[in-house]
């Protein structure tokens, strides 16, 4: 008696063995060109982005547009790290709020279309705060795409007590390594 089975027979396993050689010399390829740098970027906006979903972003080249625009009037900047982040560095004219701040205390005195761009260290908490800013009502919300560290590895402009300065507080070690050595100021234990 012959069983015959519900699951047709492959041919020749030789042309998918190729395409998995292929497909594995391309991903080396890219780490190769991009950097794994680049790719836990890449992975890190995505899932933001899927976490985020009604959050608008915006460019740290946008912003920085923006800033040196004398004929626009500013965003007010909203970096939500925590005391010790900031005491490292943070965007020149920010305002500090605390990640884990009630909405309420946050938009004391702001009117609903005030324009608003909201930082962290690379976007989740300040995505979360932009979600429920937008929650609240406020229409005029952007959270900045790779945050602080992005905008730090551009060598853009810091400030600590309204000096310049070019380190960030690279949040932990595993997050830090989306800083630019040059850019990544050393954990106090």
């Amino acid at each position: 008696m012959e069983l015959i089975s519900p699951i047709p027979r492959r041919g020749p396993r030789v042309p998918n063995a190729r395409i998995g050689l292929l497909m594995t010399g391309l991903i080396v390829a890219a780490i190769a060109l991009l950097g794994v740098r680049s790719i836990e970027w890449f992975i890190l906006e995505q899932s933001l982005r899927h976490r985020f979903p009604k959050v608008n972003w915006i460019t740290t080249a946008q912003l920085a547009d923006w800033l040196a625009d004398k004929n626009r009037p500013p965003p007010v900047l909203l970096d939500v790290r925590t005391e010790e982040e900031w005491n490292v560095s943070h965007m020149s004219g920010a305002r500090r709020v605390d990640p884990n701040a009630p909405v309420e205390e946050v938009i004391s005195g702001m009117s609903k279309d005030t324009a608003i761009v909201t930082y962290c260290a690379v976007g989740y908490r300040s995505g979360a705060l932009a979600m429920k800013l937008r929650e609240a009502g406020f229409t005029n919300v952007r959270n900045l795409e790779g945050s602080i560290f992005q905008w730090a590895n551009e060598h853009r402009p810091l400030v600590r007590e309204n000096k310049p300065v070019t380190t960030v507080h690279p949040y932990s070690n595993l997050w830090g390594r989306l800083l630019s050595d040059d850019v990544r100021a050393s954990l106090e234990k």
